[in-house]
């Protein structure tokens, strides 16, 4: 999750919501990709979980990472959360369970984005290393079960952890126990947004299917393929989900703005407080009505701090991000953008990929939302296998990635970061289920080996 913002304009209307997502556009020349993954820390002497405090815990790893880079620290009541590139953009940041997360800077290529991630796995691994931590590659602890996860020193995520309970069963898992790996991307326009929007809504469970990688939860098979996409569809149905109202005609920012403002808040941050306002309405707020805090008004800040606490498929604020993939390897991490921005960012191969799915049903792209977390590739959509249309897809970003014609120092252009997915979409074997044979097998029923092999 990013950062929180402090922006203390007040908001006097609803249109300046609009308006403040309309900010977003850039011109084709100026779109950028900002890749974020997260990864579970552990201790390599005995595979346990790392505490925020301690020689040897997150706050000692930050403070590492802070002296190795140059990073900014970020910090809350006195306790380090996170660094900030201030150049370039970047950041790293903790999520509740201690997952470490980079998110990276808004970058040109694929090939910078495969470069910013190879430094800082190199630099997590000399400062890992020096106090015994290691980083799963995983979309989901495997061990640990929620009592034994950690919890960082984080306001909001107390709020978040109060709340959880009452409106979804798995929550509080999704939070302290999954990782996952985005990629965030720009439009140049409202129909380029809803465009690209419903595209990738349509596809983001191929997506799934095809970064399937958090099969164990609790030392044992969970029965999924990807358990952090099925823990998604028992979290919070008020901020989650399909979006399905994305392709109703005349949908643009107005719409993902009302929708925005019928999820119930978590927080208001005034200076360095959080004020527990779970619940309540940003209308309200908007409107100075807001029973927890009277007379208190939306900020540009509030808003933009509302709208990181929407977990849908694909959320939109000044950029859209594609949220439905577990994370995994370097490899893994980099064809995820690699995928995407393929699709999204060439005129005809979004052309082609609106093609593939604009046929579909709002009941089929629900449907398969819901099969792939179990199923992966072998789940359907319209008659066809999930394995069929990722490689129809595939093709499509691979023409995007050619057309758009980045050559690195070596001669290639971006498409040799899809071999990843190649190689899935041509054995029908995701990462889950080649994890699934190795732990019937070579590990012997064990998730212990996971921590040497599944690592960065």
């Amino acid at each position: 999750m990013a950062r929180d913002v402090s922006d203390a304009t007040p908001i006097g209307a609803r249109s300046e919501l609009i308006e403040w997502i309309a900010a977003g556009e850039k011109p084709r020349d100026a779109w950028r990709l900002g890749t974020e993954h997260e990864k579970v820390p552990f201790h390599t002497a005995d595979a346990s979980p790392v505490p925020y405090d301690g020689k040897t815990g997150i706050r000692a790893l930050l403070d590492g990472m802070q002296r190795a880079s140059g990073w900014e620290p970020i910090i809350e009541n006195g306790n380090p959360i996170g660094l900030v590139d201030e150049k370039a953009g970047g950041a790293i940041s903790l999520e509740p369970g201690g997952q470490y997360e980079l998110s990276g800077a808004p970058l040109r290529t694929i090939h910078e984005t495969a470069r910013e991630l190879d430094e800082h796995l190199a630099l997590a691994k000399q400062v890992g290393d020096e106090l015994g931590i290691g980083f799963l590659t995983l979309g989901m602890s495997p061990l640990w079960t929620r009592a034994e996860t950690p919890v960082m020193p984080k306001a909001r995520y107390r709020i978040m952890t109060n709340y959880m309970p009452k409106v979804g069963k798995l929550g509080l898992d999704m939070m302290y126990r999954t990782s996952t790996v985005q990629v965030n991307l720009d439009f140049e326009s409202e129909a380029d947004m809803v465009k690209k929007m419903r595209v990738s809504l349509a596809l983001q469970p191929i997506a799934t299917a095809l970064f399937a990688n958090s099969p164990f939860t609790d030392g044992k098979p969970n029965g999924f393929l990807s358990m952090r996409s099925e823990i998604w569809r028992d979290t919070d149905p008020h901020r989650t989900g399909m979006m399905a109202f994305a392709f109703d005609e005349g949908f643009g920012y107005e719409a993902y703005v009302d929708w925005a403002l019928n999820v119930p808040m978590y927080f208001v941050k005034r200076g360095d407080t959080y004020h527990d306002v779970a619940g309540a309405s940003f209308r309200d707020l908007l409107a100075g009505k807001l029973a927890q805090l009277p007379g208190e008004r939306a900020t540009q800040s509030d808003w933009a701090n509302h709208a990181s606490t929407l977990f849908p498929e694909v959320r939109l604020k000044r950029y859209l991000e594609m949220r439905g993939a577990d994370v995994g390897g370097p490899t893994h991490v980099v064809a995820l953008s690699a995928f995407w921005v393929g699709l999204l960012y060439d005129r005809a191969a979004l052309d082609a990929a609106w093609d593939l799915v604009k046929g579909w049903t709002a009941e089929e792209r629900e449907q398969v939302r819901r099969d792939v977390p179990k199923l992966a590739l072998g789940a359907t959509i319209a008659g066809r296998s999930v394995r069929d249309v990722a490689r129809d897809a595939l093709a499509i970003a691979k023409a995007g990635l050619k057309s758009r014609a980045f050559i690195d120092a070596s001669g290639h252009d971006e498409t040799h970061h899809l071999a990843y997915l190649d190689e899935i979409v041509s054995s029908g074997r995701t990462s889950a289920e080649r994890l699934l044979e190795r732990f019937h097998g070579e590990w012997k029923g064990s998730v212990l080996p996971a921590f040497r092999e599944c690592v960065y």
